[in-house]
């Protein structure tokens, strides 16, 4: 592979370690809350693992050999059959700017409607501001308060796409 070469595929275990520092370094440079955050789920630990369930999925973005960034789905806790959730999406810097925000949510989104999901939910924090415009030119629509029961009471921006 040559030099600035991106392969967006889904995790491998090998990947672990390297999308938990992707995640936990953009809560400290963003100075996101870490408790009821991504930051303090067990899973954030053991990515691979956590998003082997039917209707799951989870995409890396490696550049240059290195896992820079991910996204991925899972069903929502309380709608298992109806809403799924796109969670998890963070990069590195070097990664940003690159379009690949708006390539994981079309995979995403994608994905969704082919495991037959009605709806995608996400939870967003405000000082990731990048992150929400990609979710609203995608057609996200802001709701006034959290769906489901993930856990993450620190989250302040809550959206919704009908699929």
């Amino acid at each position: 592979m040559g030099k600035d070469t991106i392969v967006i595929r889904e995790i491998e275990v090998q990947d672990d370690a390297q999308i938990e520092q992707v995640i936990r370094n953009c809560f400290y440079e963003f100075e996101i809350p870490l408790e009821g955050t991504a930051y303090t789920d067990p899973e954030t630990s053991q990515m691979f693992k956590g998003y082997q369930g039917e209707s799951n999925i989870y995409y890396v973005i490696e550049y240059d050999g290195e896992v820079c960034g991910g996204c991925g789905l899972k069903p929502l806790p309380g709608y298992e059959n109806e809403i799924c959730e796109i969670q998890k999406m963070y990069f590195t810097p070097k990664i940003r700017g690159k379009g690949l925000g708006r390539t994981l949510i079309q995979n995403c989104i994608k994905k969704a409607r082919e495991f037959g999901y009605k709806k995608c939910y996400i939870e967003s924090a405000p000082q990731l501001k990048a992150a929400i415009r990609i979710y609203e030119d995608n057609g996200f629509q802001h709701l006034e308060s959290a769906l489901g029961n993930t856990g993450h009471h620190a989250c302040g921006i809550w959206m919704i796409k009908e699929l």
